[in-house]
């Protein structure tokens, strides 16, 4: 069972006020619609935890983010015993909407039907959405709702947000067929990022991106031998220098807005190694963002300076 009420911090510090934060993190522990392996609603807990492992120091961009940021976990949002579907989505909706709009805003899952209604609070006049995923996820329902994990993607799309797609390799023959006739979806499948023209494209795309973008990554992306803790693992996937890779040319882009980004469908499992990796690419995330807008000039930010690391 989460906790949904317990305190959360992220590299066990304490949490800035929320009207200071440079940086907001909420903990959605959403589990519903999963398939096949249970447990996503343990995800934020278990990646927060791991981040007590981790240095303060981050080697890829040579700094310590959290001397110059402020950064709060929020209260973990949950849906209620007994509520609906549409009643909870509302509900995360009208939550992240109220958020502030400056800091970079970042959503621990719980399951992948949690982005939709995030992406419409954070990016209401539309935009481009940068998706890391085994799964295309257009099905326009599932086993009878729009709400499903297999849907996100489609519900995105038919709002007119643009999508690129990263490492796919399951889908319906339809979802297919839908990739093949939308000029407004561009899908890189797994196995062409193992050639070197393949990445290069990819990452020459995302160098090009402007305005707009929601970065989700659903952790199935990588490959199940470095994330064996996922709901629905699938053979292949990201390496983990592909997925800093990715990250790095989203959050180094000063063309794009970045209004937002989902980590997803993490089921803790008993080595930590998965929980391991989604806290460590939550922290190369938080820190190319903050270096890339020049966060690291700023002063040390009082409590959460991180100076006794060990």
């Amino acid at each position: 069972m989460t906790l949904v009420n317990s305190v959360m911090h992220f590299l066990a510090l304490p949490n800035a006020a929320p009207e200071e934060a440079d940086v907001l993190i909420l903990p959605v522990p959403h589990e519903r619609t999963v398939t096949y392996k249970r447990g996503t609603a343990q995800g934020p807990a278990a990646i927060l935890a791991a981040t007590e492992q981790l240095e303060f120091y981050e080697e890829d961009a040579d700094w310590c983010p959290t001397r110059h940021m402020k950064i709060t976990v929020l209260p973990p949002l949950a849906s209620a015993p007994g509520e609906e579907d549409e009643a909870f989505h509302r509900k995360l909706f009208d939550q992240v909407s109220g958020l502030r709009k400056d800091p970079l805003f970042i959503a621990l899952g719980g399951e992948h039907s949690i982005t939709p209604e995030m992406v419409f609070a954070r990016m209401p006049k539309g935009g481009s959405l940068v998706q890391i995923d085994a799964h295309a996820d257009l099905r326009p329902t599932y086993h009878g709702s729009i709400y499903n994990h297999a849907c996100p993607m489609r519900r995105i799309r038919d709002r007119g947000y643009r999508l690129t797609q990263i490492g796919v390799r399951s889908l319906h023959a339809d979802e297919a067929s839908a990739i093949a006739a939308d000029p407004g979806i561009t899908t890189y499948l797994d196995r062409t990022l193992l050639q070197p023209e393949g990445m290069q494209k990819l990452l020459h795309e995302l160098a090009l991106l402007i305005g707009p973008v929601w970065l989700t990554i659903d952790m199935d992306g990588f490959n199940p031998a470095l994330v064996p803790g996922v709901g629905t693992p699938q053979p292949g996937g990201l390496s983990w220098y592909q997925g800093l890779d990715i990250v790095e040319a989203i959050m180094r882009n000063r063309g794009i807005d970045l209004r937002g980004m989902d980590i997803v469908e993490l089921v803790p499992e008993p080595s930590k190694v998965s929980q391991m990796l989604a806290a460590k690419l939550l922290q190369k995330c938080i820190s190319h963002w903050g270096k890339a807008r020049g966060y690291h000039q700023r002063p040390a930010q009082g409590s959460q300076i991180g100076m006794t690391d060990e």
